[in-house]
């Protein structure tokens, strides 16, 4: 974990999210706390760590996402160098090929 990232503001936040209990509810509180704009770039890198995790090519990827091959490269350094964050959420969905 980054040590710069571990702050008070961010477990508060952190705690807040694991209060959530349905999509409606994580709806509400997203909208209220992020612009669409970053939204929809969140949602967009998850898409692209998936689809990397299923052996797309950045193209594919590029052109079902709209996702720069920037974002896509840093989504597969993550995917290859982070904190296995994205490993241990798509294990839980049932995503692992």
């Amino acid at each position: 974990m980054n040590k710069k990232l571990k702050t008070d503001a961010v477990d508060h936040l952190f705690d807040a999210v694991l209060c959530l209990k349905t999509r409606e509810e994580c709806y509400s509180f997203f909208e209220d706390l992020c612009t669409v704009n970053e939204l929809l770039s969140l949602s967009q890198r998850f898409e692209v760590a998936s689809m990397l995790r299923n052996q797309n090519t950045y193209l594919e990827i590029a052109d079902k996402t709209g996702a720069s091959t920037a974002t896509i490269s840093r989504v597969n350094r993550s995917l290859n160098y982070g904190n296995d964050g994205y490993d241990m959420i798509f294990e839980r969905l049932g995503n692992t090929e």
